[in-house]
């Protein structure tokens, strides 16, 4: 073979490297994720609700609040029964 022959040969197996040998992975490329984060959304124009609390009584979500405050003040202690004696002590 000659030189000239050989590097065609090397240059046409390079630039077949710069081909894409992959199109129909390519067009779907993120569909499967995007898929997840629909079958996920509850309501796709909840972004769009300009006023997200409406119809919340106040009273209850300052109830609600309170709760959720007062469970890192107090933090729950349950004994187990792993670590009572015999006794029950």
């Amino acid at each position: 073979m000659s030189s000239k022959s050989v590097f065609v040969l090397l240059a046409s197996v390079a630039l077949s490297a710069c081909v894409s040998t992959t199109p129909q992975w390519d067009s779907q490329f993120g569909q499967a994720v995007r898929g997840a984060i629909a079958s996920q959304t509850i309501d796709p124009a909840a972004a769009a609700n300009p006023d997200p609390v409406a119809g919340l009584d106040g009273k209850a979500a300052l109830g609600a609040q309170q709760r959720y405050e007062r469970t890192f003040a107090q933090p729950q202690t349950a004994a187990s029964a792993l670590f009572h004696d015999a006794a029950g002590k």
